[in-house]
């Protein structure tokens, strides 16, 4: 099996690009550790604390960000970073060119039940215009240059994408080196599997309430077929089950709260996991518009999100076509 570093040489990922993603995986290394652990490491249960979202932070969640930030910024080779968990863009070496994105752990509600969670990154470059802290950050989805998640399950598993097709890494723990387990991953064009938070059903708009009505009257409906619902409350699991043998995975925004109507955010988790997606075949929008293709904002911008396996997506937004509404997410 081929190690990490002799890949992304094969693939003529730059050297310092490539040592950024080793320093990533060093931390996630770390993490990894003390997520198997568990109490043994005195890091399970919640702090007093809330981060920027609004929402009460895991203990390992605040390990997780200071560790992969410290790292990164040690390396000389990042100009700046942004974390789910920070209120604001941590500055780097000004003269570096890398720009990190990420969530530190993902699903991080599953860490003291000993369920999946798992660390999301995006890397882009310094843009060419002047810019300074969050304008940085404030670019597409398809400006981003490598992307990926780590997957702390039974395995710890490395995810990724440099642009050129999605590869899957295990972490051999009697080596410490992330070794090639699937070369190149495709998503299966159609499905029988969803995934989503049915607990929200009542607060969506028509449009998916309409899909998802269908999906469940199965062989009976009008999609003739039976579909099963899977729902692991934590994206990187979620999505990696997508990528692995299919399905489609929706976050949709809903009308619950109008300040608020997405849960998803672009830079940490939407732009990410959709550069997985079309790299593997698959297809990643909110409901109107390409995920990727979304101008952003602010660097906390929420977003609607639906992607998987292309025709069940494509069979996804001809509801939205069907049944308009007002978009709870529209300005």
């Amino acid at each position: 099996m081929q190690r990490l570093i002799p890949v992304l040489n094969s693939d003529h990922v730059p050297l310092h690009l490539i040592s950024v993603i080793n320093t990533l995986l060093t931390a996630a290394k770390e993490i990894s550790h003390r997520l198997h652990q568990g109490s043994l490491a005195g890091t399970l249960g919640s702090t007093l604390d809330a981060n920027i979202q609004g929402e009460v932070q895991k203990k390992l969640d605040v390990v997780s960000n200071q560790l992969i930030k410290n790292m990164l910024l040690e390396t000389q080779l990042v100009h700046a970073v942004a974390s789910e968990e920070e209120d604001e863009v941590v500055m780097g070496n000004p003269d570096a060119k890398y720009l990190v994105a990420y969530d530190p752990l993902d699903g991080s509600s599953n860490i003291d039940i000993n369920g999946s969670v798992g660390t999301i990154f995006s890397i882009l470059e310094k843009p060419d215009h002047p810019a300074e802290g969050t304008e940085l950050f404030l670019q597409t989805g398809d400006e981003q240059i490598a992307a990926g998640y780590i997957l702390y399950g039974p395995s710890t598993l490395l995810v990724m994408t440099t642009g050129n097709g999605v590869r899957v890494f295990t972490l051999d723990h009697t080596v410490g080196e992330f070794l090639l387990t699937v070369d190149t991953v495709t998503i299966p064009q159609e499905t029988q599997e969803f995934a989503i938070n049915m607990s929200n059903q009542r607060h969506w708009t028509t449009p998916m309430q309409k899909y998802i009505d269908d999906l469940l009257r199965g062989t009976e409906g009008p999609r003739a077929k039976n579909f099963n619902m899977r729902w692991n409350a934590a994206m990187v699991s979620d999505v990696h089950r997508v990528l692995t043998r299919s399905g489609i995975f929706t976050y949709p925004a809903d009308l619950r709260n109008p300040d608020k109507p997405c849960k998803l955010r672009l830079m940490y988790e939407a732009n990410p996991m959709s550069f997985l997606m079309e790299q593997a075949g698959g297809r990643a929008t909110t409901g109107y518009e390409r995920i990727m293709s979304i101008q952003p904002e602010h660097i906390h911008q929420r977003v609607s999100v639906i992607m998987g396996s292309r025709k069940e997506v494509d069979t996804c937004l001809t509801y939205f076509k069907k049944y308009p509404c007002n978009r709870p997410d529209a300005k």
